[in-house]
């Protein structure tokens, strides 16, 4: 605790050696490691001690460190973070570097980050409050934060050498109270509901309402409650219109970048942050550092070849990415919060072909998708979390094509249920307008042309078929809710979307009807398939 003070009252009027403290830091591991009596004794002693020596080495590295990366925000939060990480075992220091770290997240208008590091703080002194003494309506230590964001359990006090509670010196401050604990806990309300993060207004407060509740401060009840409320009102009055933050996967490549080369984060921008803002900052900063000449920013999404890069050159690749989630996950994550709030996996999409080439027609057009996995959930009490794993799935051409009907079914479908004219035709014009270059139905003349002609589908063919009958249907409803819509001067446009409706219906009528039987079961009930007549087999794409 002596050395943190030491080294954080660094300043114009006062300075010490660097060298001269890492010298005496050498100086007491060697002592450790000469000392031969203590070295067979039960508690290990010189292993203690050389832990708690490189511990304060690392620190003090990186308190040194943060005056050189002022004027960069992630870094400097970074080293704040690995601070407060070596502090771990002394709580009374990690409480003040979180509280550090809420602060200059305050300043730089991350609400949601502020918020988590107040709630860390929270989880934090409610480990230490249940270590001391256990009271029916206290919070549980720090799994009571654990579905408000799973990172709380960071501050679970299950290490052996976790310092305890009732030792002299240890969790005595104002903050290791109850009061200490509501404070954190209000002060991250406040921040969550800057952030538009209502819900988690709710979760933080439902601790503070069992002591209040215990208290009989019913003055205070009423309070938090009228709090709630206009949370509560937010949420209603908000659906469907809520946005939060915009995620990018950031690559490091090249010596000049040190101990960031070769890494790879996921960064959280503010909401509606386009991929060119956040590449002419991070391309403005590292071009002042380095030098323009020496930055190259990479411009596509493809696998970095590390061995064709320019070792004196420092290189940056930047792509939008999305939270990614299974099926599963999505029938419990419904609302915009719920699917924007502790996430962990993202995923962003690579075209290529056989070739080499991004893109190709149709029938060469391969996808990448490659799902990142963070060491931590977001929001976090950092704005950029490291990536722990990598896994890429390789799309064929038809599961391409698959994929792409099926998201406009989900964006057709969606514009229903947003009752919005315009989006309601943009989707349908996308969809059975016949100007489209490489539409539905030129997807259906590429993959499904056999099809027309009776063959048995194969299992992507047959799933392609049926995600066409539901474009379909879809876009049959989505045509008589825009009927609704329109005035009289926009019904020749009516007119014309229900003519290329009934177009792509007729073309895609043999697919449809009858409906053909997939190969395994053709092969089971020992039929042959049944071919369209003649009539239907002589109907055209209105494309071709």
């Amino acid at each position: 605790m002596s050395l943190s003070s030491l080294v954080a009252e660094i300043s114009n009027n006062f300075k010490f050696n660097e060298e001269h403290l890492r010298k005496s830091l050498k100086t007491i591991l060697t002592y450790a490691e000469q000392d031969n009596e203590l070295s067979d004794s039960f508690n290990s002693f010189p292993e203690q001690v050389q832990d708690l020596v490189f511990n304060l080495h690392m620190i003090l590295s990186d308190t040194v460190k943060m005056k050189e990366y002022l004027d960069d925000p992630e870094m400097h939060m970074d080293l704040m973070y690995r601070i407060a990480k070596g502090y771990q075992t002394s709580p009374d220091l990690r409480l003040t570097w979180l509280e550090n770290m809420a602060n200059k997240h305050k300043e730089q208008g991350h609400h949601a980050e502020a918020g988590m590091c107040l709630v860390h703080s929270a989880a934090l002194v409610s480990e230490y409050l249940h270590m001391l003494e256990d009271r029916r309506y206290m919070p549980n230590g720090a799994v009571t934060y654990s579905k408000l964001t799973p990172n709380a359990l960071d501050e679970s006090a299950v290490s052996d050498d976790i310092v305890s509670p009732d030792e002299e010196g240890i969790c005595n401050g104002k903050n290791f109270t109850e009061n200490g604990l509501i404070e954190f806990l209000e002060h991250a309300a406040e921040e969550f509901t800057q952030a538009g993060m209502y819900e988690a207004v709710n979760e933080v407060y439902k601790p503070v309402i069992k002591i209040v509740e215990a208290n009989r401060d019913f003055k205070k009840l009423a309070e938090i409650h009228k709090k709630l409320f206009k949370a509560f009102e937010k949420i209603e009055s908000l659906q469907g219109k809520r946005v939060f933050g915009t995620y990018f996967r950031v690559g490091f490549y090249g010596r000049r970048f040190d101990d960031l080369d070769g890494e790879e984060f996921v960064y959280k921008e503010p909401m509606l942050t386009k991929l060119p803002e956040i590449a002419c900052r991070l391309e403005s900063f590292y071009g002042n550092k380095y030098g323009q000449d020496n930055l190259i920013i990479i411009k596509d999404s493809k696998q970095v070849e590390l061995s064709k890069l320019n070792p004196d050159k420092a290189y940056i690749q930047i792509t939008f990415a999305e939270p990614y989630f299974d099926n599963y996950e999505l029938r419990d994550r419904v609302t915009a919060y719920e699917r924007n709030h502790n996430i962990c996996r993202f995923i962003f999409s690579t075209p290529f072909t056989s070739d080499g080439s991004p893109h190709g027609d149709l029938a060469e057009q391969y996808k990448r998708k490659t799902i990142l996995t963070t060491v931590n959930h977001f929001p976090y009490i950092k704005t950029r979390i490291q990536v722990a794993q990598q896994k890429q799935i390789v799309l064929t051409p038809i599961e391409v094509a698959i994929e792409d009907i099926q998201m406009k079914v989900a964006k057709i479908d969606a514009a229903i249920k947003a009752n919005d004219p315009k989006i309601l035709q943009m989707e349908l014009q996308g969809c059975i307008g016949t100007t489209v270059n490489q539409g539905p139905i030129e997807i259906a003349r590429v993959f499904l042309r056999d099809l027309f002609d009776g063959k048995v589908p194969s299992k992507h063919e047959n799933k392609l078929r049926l995600c066409f009958k539901e474009l379909l249907k879809k876009s049959g409803d989505a045509l008589k809710r825009n009927r609704q819509f329109i005035k009289k001067d926009q019904e020749a446009y009516q007119n014309q979307l229900e003519k290329s409706y009934h177009q792509c219906m007729e073309y895609l009528k043999p697919l449809i009807q009858p409906a053909p039987l997939p190969a395994n079961q053709v092969a089971r009930q020992g039929q042959s398939p049944a071919r369209p007549s003649a009539g239907e087999m002589s109907v055209t794409s209105p494309l071709v």
